[in-house]
């Protein structure tokens, strides 16, 4: 028989080692956890850029505000996502409010892009709305005339053409539900005073940056 080197017998980790690995590798995998959730709420509670909107209808818009009730204009990206809450928002501020403001939804269409690229659903969802007028808004024109650079950008001019409010109409971004903006926006139409005449938008930009 040949022979055989015995070593020292193999040590196997004690309770104590094991506990305190496995209670790193825990500690590790909870902060990795909390801080994906913490970058999503951020990301969900981060507004994005206000609007700087005219004061007064501005003249060299192509569309028509009414001279006998408010107007609505409302600005959309067709492929944010976030604006679908928005728009479901605004069907609820339409459905509690007896007289309907004129009513204006624009998509941004870029020139560049192929045809029909801003009929999404989110069109469709728009096109459903009742006594709501859904345009193209070519190149960003109109949002530029009235200063909006955010999806979900709403705004409420009087019938004597003065901007009343401006703002989002969802919490945060891409939640519906009850806010500051619907319930401003309901109250301004329902009675024509409303605690507060701005909020913050929750939206994707419109623009690219330097665009």
């Amino acid at each position: 028989m040949g022979s055989e080197t015995i070593g020292p017998p193999l040590e196997r980790p004690s309770r104590g080692k094991r506990l305190l690995w496995f209670s790193m590798l825990a500690a590790v995998w909870l902060s990795v956890v909390f801080s994906g959730l913490w970058v999503v709420w951020a990301y969900e509670n981060r507004p994005g850029t206000e609007a700087n909107p005219p004061q007064a209808w501005p003249p060299h818009s192509s569309l028509v505000p009414a001279s006998d009730r408010p107007t609505l204009v409302f600005l959309a990206h067709p492929q944010c996502t976030c604006t679908r809450a928005s728009i479901g928002e605004l069907a609820e501020v339409l459905a509690r409010t007896p007289n309907h403001p004129k009513t204006y939804v624009l998509f941004l269409r870029p020139s560049v892009v192929d045809a029909d690229w801003e009929k999404t659903g989110l069109w469709r969802s728009a096109m459903a709305l009742p006594d709501v007028t859904v345009l193209r808004d070519h190149d960003g024109v109109e949002a530029r005339r009235f200063g909006v650079e955010t999806s979900g950008q709403t705004l409420l001019y009087d019938a004597g053409g003065r901007l009343i409010f401006s703002g989002g109409i969802t919490g945060s971004r891409g939640h519906a539900g009850d806010n500051a903006g619907e319930a401003a926006l309901v109250a301004l139409l329902t009675s024509g005073q409303a605690d507060r005449r701005a909020t913050s938008v929750f939206g994707c930009p419109l623009f690219a940056t330097g665009n």
